[in-house]
């Protein structure tokens, strides 16, 4: 890794900026719709428009949690927004979400639907709904929930742009961002030396947030072999919570739902049904 010759900044940023990477093509300094285009609406009161990325994953995970527990108003329609295609800038989308940016639910059960974005407040909008994963303590769960939103863009936007992402690779913000990781999992494994789950003995909404982030990066699932490099085996109280949290059944079904990579097994474009699940899911071991 080595460092590109050093950046002048101009005295104002204009956006005609070369800025490279993956998703170049997709960032731009404005917000609002690009283009006309209305949201489907299926028949179940949650109607969800998102992608299988971690944040993604955070709120179908809950979904089938609720499911599996019997909540029947959980069911939901799942579609998909291919952020590369600009799908986040339809007007439909800008109008449940105008930050542009998936998830976005919209809960139709009521006789004047609610619009629900950022995937934080998704979770705890449908953990209040049903009464259910709001853990042992109120306090710890919202501590670690909002945990986890906080260290998210360091993780994603920052050690996971720079490593797997950017252009070209910069030993300075792959230094910083790893260091950043590292004590991210250093707080997480301390903590979880102490409890079975994040915010005490129930598992709550603040695993099902952290988990696709932390728990997947400690599986080796997430940025290429961003695991050896971080050395994610020796947080082994992480790694015991993450394999733990893999084997919920509701956490193989969520975490494949909107999802267009990986193998086939693990890819569920969209759900409208329980029964979507019998085509891709394998057997559990």
């Amino acid at each position: 890794m080595s460092d590109s010759a050093e950046y002048a900044s101009p005295k104002i940023w204009t956006w005609d900026q070369p800025s490279g990477g993956k998703f170049a093509s997709i960032n731009r300094p404005i917000s609002g719709p690009t283009h006309d285009k209305e949201l489907p609406v299926g028949k179940h009161p949650l109607q969800l428009y998102s992608l299988g990325t971690p944040n993604g994953q955070k709120v179908t995970i809950l979904l089938e949690e609720l499911l599996e527990r019997g909540q029947q108003g959980a069911e939901y329609d799942a579609w998909l927004i291919r952020i590369e295609d600009g799908d986040q800038f339809g007007s439909g989308f800008v109008e449940v979400n105008p930050n542009s940016k998936i998830p976005a639910l919209l809960d139709r059960s009521a006789p004047e639907p609610v619009r629900m974005f950022e995937s934080g407040a998704i979770l705890l909008y449908l953990a209040e709904k049903f009464g259910e994963f709001l853990g042992q303590s109120r306090s710890e769960t919202l501590s670690w929930l909002f945990w986890q939103m906080g260290t998210a863009p360091l993780l994603g936007g920052g050690f996971g742009h720079f490593y797997a992402y950017a252009p070209t690779k910069m030993e300075y913000p792959i230094n910083r961002y790893a260091m950043e990781v590292k004590r991210q999992l250093d707080v997480l494994n301390r903590r979880l030396a102490e409890s079975e789950f994040v915010a005490g003995n129930e598992y709550s909404i603040a695993d099902i947030a952290i988990w696709p982030w932390h728990g997947q990066l400690a599986l080796g699932r997430i940025y290429d072999n961003a695991g050896e490099f971080l050395s994610v085996q020796d947080y082994e109280h992480v790694q015991r919570w993450a394999r733990q949290i893999d084997q919920r059944p509701a956490v193989r079904r969520g975490r494949i739902v909107n999802k267009t990579s990986g193998e086939p097994h693990e890819q569920l474009a969209e759900r409208h049904d329980a029964s979507d699940f019998e085509s891709v899911l394998e057997p559990a071991n």
